[in-house]
């Protein structure tokens, strides 16, 4: 396994673990609101006493870093650089923890609402209006944009063959709302356009023949169905993930995103 292999799987599990604590401490937290709601506690005293408490979280990990040490009989140089950085991070946590105690506000009375919400009995859904049904996409008009406008140093010779190159359209593609699709082909060519400099820096760093592709990975780095996952990942990255993970193998689009960095990461 890279280094680089290793190092996208250990940041993939560790997203995984902090969104294990932010889901469950958000439950805790609407646990916490009910209870002291129950007891008589005002919604401005409850959101109080709940900012302290996480702030209080917050102080305890500044006073864990604060006190952490250079591994021993390392050189002065790097235990300087080390305690430089504990100064920068405590500092920050100093700062969250002074934040979080007092800027928190308005979130029992938020948990008050849903929950009253929750417990309002369904009414029937109104009958929608009749709608036209939206333009189906051309999804040969799609890919022969692709192919146009993007990996502008890719080799045709190094493109997937058909029946894959279908699935993968296909899965894209269902990642396009109905109210996209008039117009797709425009926007992906603008999409292109605008960042034609960051997927060619892609093709360098991760199409064929680059390292990374040595190793077996990478796979749609460089195939002009990427330009529209890429599109996606931007535009409805949980729309994609979720038409992605219901017929294709995950890795496949966890390299594209790591390979990409879109602002929505949610690889696993």
């Amino acid at each position: 396994m890279s280094t680089e292999q290793h190092d996208s799987d250990a940041y993939g599990q560790e997203l995984a673990r902090i969104g294990h604590h932010q889901s469950e401490a958000t439950g805790a937290r609407f646990t916490v609101f009910q209870v002291l709601a129950a007891v008589g506690v005002a919604p401005e005293q409850a959101d109080e006493i709940v900012s302290k408490l996480e702030a209080g979280a917050v102080a305890g990990a500044h006073t864990w870093i604060s006190e952490s040490s250079a591994p021993h009989g390392s050189d002065p140089r790097f235990e300087d650089g080390w305690f430089a950085g504990v100064r920068a991070v405590a500092s920050y946590l100093l700062h969250i923890a002074d934040t979080t105690a007092t800027a928190q506000r308005g979130l029992a009375a938020s948990s008050a609402l849903l929950l009253a919400h929750a417990r309002q009995p369904a009414s029937p859904a109104p009958e929608p209006p009749a709608q036209e049904p939206a333009p189906a996409l051309d999804t040969k008009e799609v890919l022969a944009a692709a192919r146009r406008c993007t990996w502008a140093l890719a080799d045709p010779g190094d493109f997937l063959g058909p029946e894959a190159s279908d699935e993968i359209l296909t899965v894209a593609l269902g990642a396009v709302r109905e109210d996209e699709r008039a117009g797709y082909v425009e926007r992906l060519e603008a999409f292109a356009e605008q960042h034609r400099a960051r997927l060619e820096e892609l093709l360098r760093a991760y199409g064929p023949g680059s390292t990374p592709a040595s190793h077996g990975r990478y796979m749609l780095a460089g195939q002009p169905e990427s330009l529209i996952i890429c599109e996606r990942m931007e535009a409805a990255p949980f729309l994609l993930r979720s038409r992605w993970d219901k017929t294709m193998d995950a890795v496949l689009l966890d390299d594209l995103e790591f390979a990409w960095g879109p602002r929505t990461r949610l690889s696993r």
